[in-house]
């Protein structure tokens, strides 16, 4: 590999053939189980010259100089005019950002910390940093003392936080996090877009003004002259998805670059595509399949304001924001897609999109059935987790698909469907085709274990695949169909089921915006179906009228659900996926709140409230009697849930 000077130079020599400095383009279409081994026919080294996500942009930077490479949108009134930054001010802009961390001592194994909205030094962050050192995405909405203690994990030397308030205060928190975390040498404000130099507020010891670090670095190459190799650790996300706390997963340059590549050759995506970036950029989803595979071919990301799409002003104006900035792909989770559903054309021309997908959660078939209708947008559904550097499988352009189907495994990349064992994992004994199991994956973007070495002995099985805790099964197409978490199925007395049944059934009502099924704790069965649920604006149903509907559209009696709530809103993680562990600590509390009530006044319970760890608290008033007590606790006993009994 020839030095990274002389690589930015765009100069090939006869030992790096094929050229290492061209942008990734698909070679075909891709529309079958036969393109895609028609790909896998190249290996992998012929195909994907690039070694790291730097070399990746550089390649596009170096073909695509004066195009638009990212959009900041200031506003979500589609007349207001952007931000924009050209393919060859992001380099110039990276190689400023990577030269600074050198400066600042951090070298290939030290990590800087990104505590940032959506804006465009995210994009330095990450991939300038990444040229330097190891990046940590963080989630701004954590608590400090998750934020600490993700920090001091990693031993991160310093943070690059965004100097507005906004609504998760960044840099008051980035200041607050210096103080506890004795390890973090540097703090780096980023001044907001817009911000006067004179506006600049005078900063603390051992604070520095980003922009201004920058400004004193070379633009035109990496000062370090560092070769990165595919093995070097790029990045250490932080994961938990939708079942427990958050684990700390390492990602290798190989393991992002192979994503890019992925998402590039299934999907088609190439220069001429734009897309409003609808993932937050601590969250792979937004950074890999969505960032890094448009950065890597030319093509155009619209950043809508640092809230993307949590900003109420774009979500209203997103068809006019279509119209203004002619996206050709738009990409969003469910949750999403369904505000946008309630959202009204008014005449907007949307036609410059060519390409619907949804990924992060499971797309309700109804949701899916109604874009379509209202917009005449297929959604295609794409898989994928942190652990697999954010791309599992892709549904590419002009293949149809139904909900639940999330396309073709990449290139290169191997699937296994296997039973599952007496506890829920994965067993050795593969299924047979058509049937449903648990999804095992080897492949280049599996990472290569959690920065917690004891989290990493459960990820993989004693052979080497990655065991995603997902259920699904292939079809004679050789798509993967998905059939939700393992862990999500509701188990009745020894009878599984499927929870996304009973949320297509309860979906299919014209008043269901979102729903979702978990298990109620049972004394006698273990789990009961139950279902959750959110009304469109203005549309009316009775809990006992949804009750009825989804019920009668449940084929099997035993899946039939016990009850429907309707709530606000469903709790959702910080990228829109529905978190079932929260619901199921609601029915837990449901359940336990009946059975308190049947034991009638003398229980004297004060009030009912979920616990750490899904456990239930009862607390008790002070006129209930030991006897009360203890009549309480033997009929909550035989609950599958911990209840706690408090003095209240």
């Amino acid at each position: 590999m020839p030095s990274t000077a002389r690589a930015a130079s765009g100069a090939a020599t006869t030992a790096e053939w094929p050229p290492r400095h061209l942008p990734l383009a698909a070679p075909f279409p891709v529309r079958s189980r036969a393109d895609i081994a028609r790909l896998a026919a190249t290996p992998l080294a012929q195909a994907l010259p690039a070694r790291s996500t730097y070399e990746l942009i550089r390649n596009a930077a170096l073909a695509f100089g004066d195009k638009a490479a990212l959009t900041f949108l200031r506003d979500g009134n589609p007349d207001t005019p952007p931000l924009r930054w050209t393919y060859a001010e992001l380099l110039a802009r990276m190689h400023q950002t990577a030269n600074a961390l050198h400066a600042l001592g951090l070298g290939p194994t030290d990590t800087v910390a990104a505590l940032l909205p959506g804006c465009l030094e995210y994009h330095l962050a990450h991939w300038g940093g990444q040229a330097a050192c190891i990046v940590q995405p963080l989630n701004p909405l954590l608590t400090e003392d998750k934020l600490a203690a993700l920090l001091q994990a990693t031993g991160a030397k310093a943070l690059i936080a965004y100097g507005a308030p906004e609504d998760a205060d960044y840099w008051a928190k980035a200041l607050r996090l210096q103080a506890r975390v004795p390890g973090l040498q540097h703090v780096l404000r980023v001044a907001p877009h817009d911000e006067a130099p004179a506006d600049a507020p005078v900063l603390p010891p051992g604070a520095l003004h980003f922009q201004e670090v920058l400004a004193a670095q070379p633009d035109d190459r990496l000062v370090s002259g560092r070769v990165i190799a595919a093995e070097d650790v790029a990045a250490c996300f932080h994961t938990g998805g939708t079942t427990g706390a958050p684990k700390l997963a390492l990602h290798t340059h190989g393991n992002q670059v192979f994503t890019a590549w992925a998402s590039v050759v299934t999907q088609g995506t190439n220069s001429a595509d734009v897309g409003i970036a609808g993932f937050p950029l601590f969250h792979v989803a937004g950074v890999l399949p969505g960032a890094l595979a448009s950065l890597s071919t030319g093509a155009e990301i619209v950043i809508p304001t640092t809230l993307l799409m949590r900003n109420r002003e774009v979500v209203r104006n997103y068809w006019k924001l279509v119209e203004r900035y002619r996206p050709t792909v738009l990409a969003a989770v469910p949750t999403m897609l369904a505000a946008l559903a309630n959202v009204p054309l008014d005449g907007a021309d949307i036609s410059s999109i060519t390409y619907c997908r949804t990924g992060a959660a499971p797309l309700p078939a109804e949701l899916g059935a109604r874009f379509e209708r209202l917009f005449g947008l297929h959604v295609h559904e794409s898989f994928g987790m942190t652990e697999m550097a954010g791309i599992s499988s892709v549904t590419p352009r002009g293949v149809h698909a139904p909900a639940g189907c999330v396309g073709f495994v990449p290139p290169h990349a191997q699937v296994r469907i296997v039973a599952l064992d007496a506890q829920g994992g994965a067993s050795e004994r593969e299924v047979a085709p058509g049937e449903t199991g648990m999804v095992l994956f080897k492949s280049p973007n599996v990472f290569p274990g959690y920065l917690d070495p004891r989290d990493s002995a459960k990820a993989f099985t004693p052979d080497g695949w990655l065991a995603t805790g997902d259920l699904g099964r292939l079809d004679e197409q050789g798509l993967l169909h998905l059939a939700g978490r393992a862990k999500d199925l509701i188990i009745r007395g020894g009878h599984n089921i499927d929870p996304g049944m009973l949320e297509d059934a309860l979906g299919a009502h014209p008043a269901v915006q979102t729903c979702a099924a978990v298990g109620a704790p049972d004394a006698y069965a273990g789990e009961l179906p139950v279902l959750f649920a959110t009304l469109r604006p203005g549309a009316e149903a009775t809990e006992a009228e949804l009750l009825a509907f989804a019920s009668a559209r449940v084929d099997e009696p035993p899946a039939r659900p016990k009850w429907v709530a309707v709530l606000p809103a469903l709790p959702t993680t910080n990228v829109g996926k529905i978190y079932k562990p929260e619901l199921r600590q609601m029915a837990a509390v449901a359940v336990v709140r009946q059975i308190v009530a049947g034991q009638g006044e003398d229980a004297g319970a004060a009030r009912i409230e979920p616990e750490a760890a899904a456990d239930v608290a009862v607390y008790l008033g002070a006129g209930c009697t030991d006897a009360a007590r203890e009549t309480l606790q033997a009929a909550l006993a035989p609950l599958p849930v911990k209840v706690h009994l408090r003095d209240g």
